[in-house]
């Protein structure tokens, strides 16, 4: 359904005859005017922004925990404010989404180097796991599993740029399902050893669940680095939008201001994420509450009405049209129980 959506969106870019849009934001806006681009502006900043937190949390836990015992341990929170200093550094020296595709390609290697470290460590380990409980299903979790699982699945509102960038745009259908059908892969790989192994005992993220060791410090580091890549993507990706809707230009402003005015605002909006960041640190919940309520609507949602709305429903075979519906009832189910599911656990983690 993501490949479906990710193909479907970028199409839209073209469905226009001024010529190719930009933003997810133009698409809708163009489809329904300024209050549904708006609408769909406020979705994919909750993305764009939403993950860039839950990612400066995850790396100020890491590295809090790596320096467990000494000096260095000096909180989640001076780590997680060292961590947004990191991810400013390149998100203010790069300027568009081709000069941060390196950070991307890192991203992916570590990616592969955590699945083998947590693959190879639990058949290791599972000989140590007696009496572990197994649930065939859990129906009411059902949603905000799905949710869940969407957040790794979220590329829609980057696309638009990523198709930009590339040097063959031709290819982007190939591009989607490759890189979507890889995640798939990892993901599959990584639920069904951890939880064949560990069972309902099973820790969010899931190195936690493996022995204390080499391994676990490299997986931990190895995702640190990760996380700390890929935040100045969609923080990019964000900026992008901004300066496009305040027409930050070159040509407008000449190098040295333009230079200056995009540097303060990518500079005010690691800030921003910072200091949510260090106010909101439980992660498993923050990680549901952004798939649900944020993901699950750009991804299953917006590209199939804005798909439908741009090129018609009658010119659309019976099949296309019920698969259309069934994505949206999966990013409806997604969206408001996931939602409620997702609101219950940070109360539960606050301890309201």
């Amino acid at each position: 359904m993501s490949t479906y959506t990710a193909s479907i969106l970028i199409s839209c870019l073209y469905a226009n005859d001024k010529g190719r849009l930009s933003t997810y934001k133009e698409i809708a806006t163009t489809a329904f005017g300024s209050i549904g681009g708006w609408i769909t502006f406020f979705f994919n900043s909750w993305i764009l922004l939403g993950v860039p937190v839950l990612y400066l949390v995850l790396g100020g836990n890491n590295i809090n925990q790596l320096a467990a015992g000494t000096a260095a341990e000096i909180g989640h929170v001076p780590w997680t404010i060292i961590c947004a200093v990191a991810v400013a550094i390149p998100l203010v020296l790069v300027k568009t989404m081709k000069e941060v595709a390196w950070l991307s390609a890192f991203s992916t290697v570590t990616i592969f180097i955590v699945v083998i470290i947590v693959l190879v460590m639990c058949a290791v380990d599972k000989p140590n796991q007696i009496n572990i409980h197994h649930d065939g299903v859990i129906w009411d979790m059902f949603p905000i599993a799905l949710s869940t699982i969407s957040f790794s699945f979220g590329g829609n509102v980057v696309y638009p740029h990523v198709e930009a960038a590339m040097k063959k745009p031709k290819d982007w259908n190939k591009v989607a399902a490759a890189g979507l059908g890889t995640c798939v892969a990892l993901y599959y790989i990584i639920a069904v050893c951890g939880y064949l192994v560990y069972g309902d005992r099973v820790n969010n993220p899931i190195y936690n669940s493996i022995p204390d060791g080499a391994p676990k410090i490299i997986a931990i580091v190895v995702i640190t680095l990760n996380v700390l890549a890929t935040a100045p993507l969609l923080m990019t990706s964000f900026s992008l939008d901004i300066e496009e809707m305040f027409n930050i230009t070159v040509e407008r402003h000449g190098k040295i201001k333009e230079f200056f005015l995009r540097s303060s605002l990518r500079l005010a909006t690691t800030a921003i994420v910072a200091v949510v960041a260090c106010v909101v640190p439980h992660f498993g919940a923050l990680m549901s509450l952004i798939g649900a309520f944020a993901n699950c609507t750009p991804i299953f949602l917006f590209p199939v009405i804005l798909y439908l709305k741009l090129t018609g429903i009658k010119n659309k075979k019976l099949y296309e049209l019920a698969w259309c519906f069934l994505v949206c009832l999966m990013g409806v189910v997604g969206l408001v129980f996931g939602t409620m599911e997702a609101i219950k656990e940070l109360i539960s983690a606050y301890g309201f």
